[in-house]
């Protein structure tokens, strides 16, 4: 899956001239501030690939020859070269507005060779300084990046400001989102997460206990999510929390992609007269070493003994190794015990530090 940043060229990298808005001599060429130092380190510190994308009325003709076009063009391409900023291609649409082709944004006509299955559209942008190019993302399926401070309203603008800064930081931080469908013959699971949320979220899978405990997650791990699940619980309640467990597990690891500066570890609490500990590391094996039993069958319309099994396809889903340990007289309070202090683990785990190292001395996890 290719991670490209869809760039506009002017207003965006380059400075717009009023008037005539055309950079058609050396003297009207400046660089957005900021814009080239914002570049080079998103080339050197992510993975992201960069496509410039960007209409230039009337290119070509008299009113904009070729030759006046060029020379800035190309000097911009060269400062930027010289930083180690390459973009993989230069799209340009010489046509005015009035012609309404389909290759002029917000169309998709220059952009739809990469429209396909290797595009992530979860971590793809269009960064633009108009709603037009935020309008091309829309058109796109993917989310846009405005560098300014417009509203949008009704565009999936997922950051507006006049900071390339602040894109940066916004990029090398990574969207951390991943949304997950699981459909067999028994469930259908949706799971969405947004490992940068607030602890926003919504729970039914049709078991309430497991919801008041899938809840902990979101409030106590700070992450936004929200979980449907459709299982045969006329059957039972196995393969609704089983299915759940692996699909939520698959969204952290997708979420947490490379792991660049995350804690990666874990964490301990108590509950009136219960306690537990919960041990994190999102290592790629999966593991769960479990200590704790339940004095119950059940706790509302949860089977206790599924508390572990939850764990284990967690762990099988999410690649990491869990060490669970707890006690306590009620069983209610025990497992919720676990829920919480499982959830401020995870809030640890995958917390990000700006420009951090993978945590480990393999340089990869």
């Amino acid at each position: 899956m290719k991670k490209i940043l869809f760039i506009d060229r002017d207003g965006t990298i380059i400075q717009e001239p009023p008037g005539d808005y055309q950079v058609d001599s050396m003297e009207k060429l400046a660089f957005v501030p900021g814009v080239i130092g914002a570049l080079r380190e998103i080339v050197r510190d992510t993975d992201y690939r960069l496509v410039m994308v960007s209409n230039q009325d009337g290119l070509g003709t008299g009113r904009f020859p070729m030759d006046t076009f060029l020379p800035p063009h190309e000097f911009m391409l060269k400062t930027l070269a010289g930083e180690e900023v390459v973009f993989d291609e230069v799209l340009i649409d010489e046509s005015m507005p009035e012609d309404c082709s389909p290759r002029r944004k917000p169309g998709t006509g220059m952009v739809g060779k990469y429209l396909n299955e290797s595009l992530d559209r979860v971590n793809s942008y269009v960064i633009g300084d108009r709603l037009t190019d935020m309008q091309l993302a829309e058109n796109m399926g993917i989310r846009g990046i405005f560098l300014g401070e417009e509203e949008g309203e009704g565009l999936p603008i997922v950051l507006s400001t006049g900071s390339w800064g602040k894109i940066v930081s916004f990029l090398k931080q990574g969207s951390r989102q991943a949304i997950r469908v699981r459909t067999t013959a028994e469930t259908a699971v949706r799971v969405a997460l947004d490992l940068n949320g607030t602890g926003q979220g919504e729970v039914k899978t049709g078991i309430a206990f497991f919801d008041h405990m899938l809840e902990q997650v979101v409030r106590h791990g700070e992450v936004d999510l929200v979980i449907s699940v459709k299982g045969d619980l006329q059957v039972d309640e196995h393969h609704t929390i089983e299915d759940t467990a692996i699909v939520l597990g698959e969204c952290f690891a997708e979420a947490l992609g490379g792991k660049k500066g995350i804690g990666r570890y874990g964490f301990a609490l108590p509950m009136d007269e219960a306690k537990a500990e919960v041990l994190l590391d999102f290592g790629g094996r999966s593991w769960l070493e479990w200590n704790a039993t339940f004095s119950r069958e059940y706790v509302g319309d949860f089977p206790t003994e599924m508390t572990k099994h939850f764990f284990v396809s967690f762990c099988q889903g999410a690649r990491c190794n869990l060490h669970v340990t707890a006690k306590g007289e009620n069983t209610h309070h025990t497992i919720e015990a676990i829920f919480k202090a499982f959830a401020r683990c995870l809030k640890m785990a995958v917390r990000q530090e700006t420009g951090g190292r993978v945590p480990s001395t393999k340089g990869v996890i």
